[in-house]
C-alpha cells in the first residue's frame, strides 16, 4: 500500500505530508514494511507488464 493517499485521522492532512507526529510514525512504519511504499499505482502496474512479458519471451524461448 502507498501513503501517498492516505489521511490522518489525527490532523486531517496527507501521511505523506507528516504534518503532526501521528503521521510522521505512520509514515514511518508504512516505509519500513514494504521496500515498494514509495512507489506509486502506475509505476507497480508498469513494472509488472514487464515481468509478464519476460517472463512470456522466456517461455516462448524455451518451446
Amino acid at each position: 500500500m502507498t501513503y501517498d493517499r492516505l489521511v490522518c485521522a489525527n490532523c486531517a492532512a496527507p501521511v505523506s505530508e507528516g504534518r503532526c507526529p501521528v503521521c510522521r510514525a505512520s509514515r514511518e512504519r508504512l516505509q519500513q514494511q514494504s521496500p515498494f511504499a514509495h512507489l506509486n499505482p502506475m509505476t507497480l502496474i508498469a513494472l509488472l507488464v514487464v515481468l509478464i512479458a519476460a517472463l512470456a519471451l522466456v517461455a516462448h524461448q524455451t518451446v
